[in-house]
């Protein structure tokens, strides 16, 4: 067998580190997530229109109050709301009002049977408290379609990112809800599932001070 010049072996070695580099730092742009996903569909004007939800908060009431906005770890933490497709403030929108942030998924099933008991108690609590759902997927039209399925028009918001979990602080499973004092300040973090419509408002009564 032909032995190579030892220099010749380091040079050809030197080769094959420089193309595995290469190929290593190659740009790439599917546009498919990191985990190998396909990206999620976009979702139309059309859409949104015909899942029926209720505007996201703009914290206009804040403002008028002379309450600051933007308070609290969710200060400058931007979504994207499922109604409009619009970004939204959570520090801004939230400010000057207890809110109880519902956050969910399409594929969860303890979620799906929340929501419902969260959009009566909505109802029943009025504008005392605002009631959020967010969304913890990046697949927005499921998001819709889960919503629609199951007749829930509250606001609601994406998080594709889990920006809003990682900024309480709130271990990664769900459904988990954030309970906010009216100074954007975190009451409490419930990491269970709510039993029933009585069960959120003993909880958030006993939180919040809010009755429903």
């Amino acid at each position: 067998m032909t032995r190579w010049p030892v220099a010749a072996r380091l040079a050809l070695v030197a080769v094959i580190v420089a193309v595995a580099v290469a190929v290593a730092l190659w740009p790439r742009d599917s546009g498919a997530p990191e985990d190998g996903r396909p990206a999620p569909a976009a979702v139309s004007p059309e859409e949104r229109a015909a899942a029926g939800l209720s505007p996201c908060p703009a914290g206009a009431e804040a403002r008028g109050a002379g309450v600051p906005p933007g308070a609290g770890p969710l200060a400058g933490l931007t979504l994207t709301c499922l109604a409009d497709g619009e970004p939204v403030d959570l520090g801004t929108a939230l400010a000057g009002k207890p809110a109880l942030l519902n956050l969910w998924a399409y594929w969860c099933a303890p979620c799906a049977q929340e929501l419902p008991h969260l959009q009566e108690y909505a109802r029943r609590a009025g504008d005392r408290i605002t009631v959020l759902t967010v969304h913890s997927d990046p697949e927005e039209a499921k998001a819709l379609g889960r919503l629609t399925g199951l007749g829930i028009t509250l606001p609601g918001a994406l998080d594709p990112g889990a920006a809003l979990r990682n900024a309480v602080g709130a271990p990664a499973v769900l459904p988990i809800s954030v309970l906010l004092r009216a100074d954007g300040t975190v009451a409490d973090v419930v990491v269970r599932s709510f039993t029933d419509t009585g069960d959120i408002a003993r909880t958030v009564a006993g939180e919040l001070g809010v009755s429903a």
